[in-house]
C-alpha cells in the first residue's frame, strides 16, 4: 500500500469542506439544507439555546441564509431524517435499516431489557396508547413517578418511551420545541426504509461510515468508533482484520499528515479531492454560493465535528473546550463560547449572548489567537460581515460589541452593524 502524504492544511480543509464548513456556504433552502446533513453524515443536536441551538449554527454555517424552520422541514415534514441517541444526532432517513442492529443491541442491554422485564404493563400502556391515539409526548402520558429513579425520564411512562425509542419501536415523530413527540416506527418510517438490514451488511455499513464522518481519522481510533456504532467490543485481533480486509477490498486508503508520527486513513472515494486540495485548488463541487469565509468570518458551534471533543487542537492548533457545564469560577472564557473561522483557520473566539427582551446581541467576550491579523483590514471586514450576517440570523436588532478590542478593530466594525 501506498500512503498519500499531504500538508496538515489540506487535512484541515479536507476535514471542513467534506463537512460542508468551508471554503463557504454552498447550500441554499430547505432542499440545500437536507443536502448538507446528508454530505455531514449526522448533525448532533442539543436542546440549549443562549443564543441559537448548536445545530442551527451548524447549519447557518453552511446554508446561504438559513432559517431553523428548514431543519424542521427536512427533517419531520419530508421524514429525509431521524434524530437517535443517548448522543443525540440527527441521521438519513436512508440509514434506518441499518442502525436497526444498533437500536436491537441497545434494547439487549442490560438497563433496558431489565426495565422492560420489570415493567411490561408499563411498556404495553405506552404502545398500545401510541397505536390508538397517534403521536405522544411524555406530557401526554400520567404515568408513576414513584416507580422511577432515572435521569432519562420523571416517570415510568417516560422511561418507557425512551427505551422503546432505544429499541427502534418508536420514532420521533416530530419536536415541539426541543420536546419529544413519539409514534410507532411503522407510522414515521417511509415504508422503503422501514426494514433491518443483515448484520453483516449494518456492520460493512457503520465500518465505512465510522471514517466518513471524520472525514480523516488516526487509524488506531476506528476500532473505538466502530465499536460504538455497532454496540460491541472489538478485540484488537479483530479490528486488526477488519482494518486489514477494508484496506484490501479498497475502501479505506492510508494518509501521512505533515509533522504527525500517526497513521492516518480517509475513504478511498476521497483520494480526488485529497490531491486536488493539495495542489493548491478547490474541488469545484465546494464553491460558496456566497461570500467565502476569507470574505466573512463564520462562527462555530459549540458541538462542531470539526472542533469539538478536543478536535480543535489536533486540526487548528487550537484550544478548545465548551466551557457550558463547568463551574463559573472554572470558566476561562465564557459560557458559549464560538470559535471564529476566517479563512481555513480558527483565528479566535466570542462568547455571544441574546437578551430576548431588547433582541440585543451582545457579545460578552472577544479573544483574539495571537496570530490573527488584527491589523489586517481584510480581516476587520470579514468580521463585520460575519457580525451582521450572525445577528440577521438571531433576528437580533441591535449588536452590542463593546468587548471587542482592540478600539480600532471595534471602529473598522462598527460600520457593518450601524446599517443594521
Amino acid at each position: 500500500m501506498t500512503s498519500l502524504s499531504i500538508s496538515k492544511i489540506t487535512a484541515r480543509r479536507f476535514i471542513m469542506g467534506k463537512q460542508g464548513l468551508w471554503p463557504g456556504r454552498r447550500f441554499t433552502g430547505v432542499e440545500g439544507t437536507a443536502t448538507a446533513i446528508r454530505e455531514m453524515d449526522a448533525l448532533q443536536l442539543d436542546p440549549l439555546i443562549v443564543i441559537a441551538r448548536s445545530q442551527d449554527i451548524m447549519m447557518y454555517g453552511r446554508v446561504l441564509d438559513y432559517r431553523p424552520e428548514y431543519l424542521h422541514q427536512a427533517a419531520y415534514e419530508q421524514r429525509g431524517f431521524f434524530d437517535y441517541g443517548g448522543t443525540l444526532f440527527l441521521y438519513p432517513m436512508s440509514e434506518l435499516p441499518y442502525w436497526r442492529l444498533h437500536m436491537q443491541r441497545r434494547a439487549e442491554q442490560e438497563r433496558w431489557k431489565s426495565f422492560a422485564a420489570e415493567n411490561p404493563a408499563t411498556m404495553k400502556e405506552v404502545l398500545e396508547a401510541l397505536r390508538v391515539n397517534g403521536p405522544m409526548g411524555n406530557k401526554d402520558f400520567k404515568g408513576n413517578k414513584k416507580l422511577v429513579n432515572s435521569y432519562r425520564g420523571g416517570k415510568d411512562t417516560s422511561v418507557a418511551l425512551y427505551a422503546l425509542w432505544m429499541a427502534g419501536e418508536v420514532m420521533i415523530h416530530h419536536r415541539e420545541g426541543f420536546n419529544r413527540v413519539y409514534d410507532l416506527t411503522e407510522r414515521v418510517a417511509p415504508p422503503e426504509f422501514n426494514y433491518a438490514a443483515t448484520a453483516q451488511d449494518a456492520e460493512d455499513f457503520f465500518a465505512r461510515k465510522s471514517v466518513s464522518f471524520l472525514g480523516i481519522m488516526k487509524e488506531k481510533r476506528w476500532r473505538t468508533v466502530f465499536s460504538n456504532y455497532i454496540q460491541r467490543k472489538l478485540d484488537i485481533k479483530e479490528a486488526d482484520a477488519r482494518i486489514a480486509a477494508l484496506y484490501e477490498q479498497d475502501v479505506i486508503v492510508p494518509i501521512n499528515i505533515e509533522g504527525s508520527k500517526d497513521r492516518w486513513i480517509a475513504l478511498k472515494s476521497d483520494l480526488p479531492l485529497l490531491e486536488e486540495l493539495d495542489a493548491g485548488r478547490v474541488p469545484g463541487t465546494w464553491q460558496p454560493l456566497g461570500p467565502s469565509t476569507q470574505d466573512e468570518v463564520t462562527f462555530v458551534a459549540p458541538l462542531e465535528i470539526v472542533s469539538a471533543r478536543g478536535r480543535a487542537k489536533e486540526v487548528f492548533d487550537f484550544e478548545y473546550i465548551w466551557e457550558v457545564y463547568k463551574p463559573v469560577e472554572k470558566r476561562r472564557w465564557g459560557y458559549y463560547v464560538l470559535p471564529i473561522l476566517y479563512g481555513d483557520d480558527l483565528v479566535g473566539r466570542l462568547d455571544p449572548k441574546l437578551d430576548r427582551k431588547t433582541m440585543t446581541l451582545e457579545i460578552k467576550g472577544f479573544w483574539l489567537e495571537d496570530d490573527a491579523p488584527v491589523d489586517n483590514p481584510a480581516f476587520a471586514d470579514a468580521l463585520g460581515r460575519g457580525l451582521a450576517r450572525f445577528a440577521d440570523f438571531v433576528d437580533a436588532k441591535k449588536v452590542n460589541i463593546d468587548a471587542i478590542a482592540p478600539q480600532k478593530l471595534r471602529s473598522h466594525i462598527q460600520k457593518f452593524l450601524s446599517r443594521h
